[in-house]
């Protein structure tokens, strides 16, 4: 289970493709929220990037109608994302209005540095839109996950 080297592959894929260095190919992370929740309405592989389907968020939710983060309903902590298309980018910069929600393996968000010096338990951020301003999801704490257990 090594969803960074996954990611990286993707990124590889990408940027032999097209001829980039890989070093200029970052992802943008677009919420595919006009199919079924487990994406089985989604026939074809994208040409590039990835479909990724699993991850639940704490501290917010998706809300279908407005395309953006929204606040938890009550009484729940976490809640299951759509589909996420994760779009390799060239020179990627981002975009206006969106929250970059860090997306971790399990929810304890806390892991050990491996020898590249990364985070065995952080994966990447993604951009989320939002109708709220940043700091919102921040001080509530939204993050993703990829497992909600060990």
């Amino acid at each position: 289970f090594f969803p960074q080297a996954f990611f990286t592959a993707v990124m590889q894929n990408y940027a032999r493709m097209h001829k980039y260095a890989i070093d200029r190919i970052d992802f943008d992370a677009n919420v595919v929220d006009d199919t079924k929740i487990d994406g089985s309405d989604l026939i074809k592989p994208p040409l590039a990037g990835a479909y990724v389907r699993g991850i639940f968020c704490e501290g917010c939710r998706w809300d279908d109608n407005f395309h953006a983060l929204a606040p938890l309903s009550p009484k729940s902590i976490f809640s299951q994302m759509p589909v996420v298309f994760f779009s390799p980018e060239l020179d990627w910069v981002g975009r206006k209005h969106v929250y970059m929600c860090p997306l971790y393996k399990v929810v304890s968000r806390s892991g050990e540095l491996s020898t590249t010096g990364h985070s065995t338990n952080f994966i990447r951020d993604m951009s989320w839109n939002t109708r709220d301003d940043a700091e919102m999801w921040i001080r509530a704490g939204a993050a993703a996950f990829l497992a909600l257990r060990h």
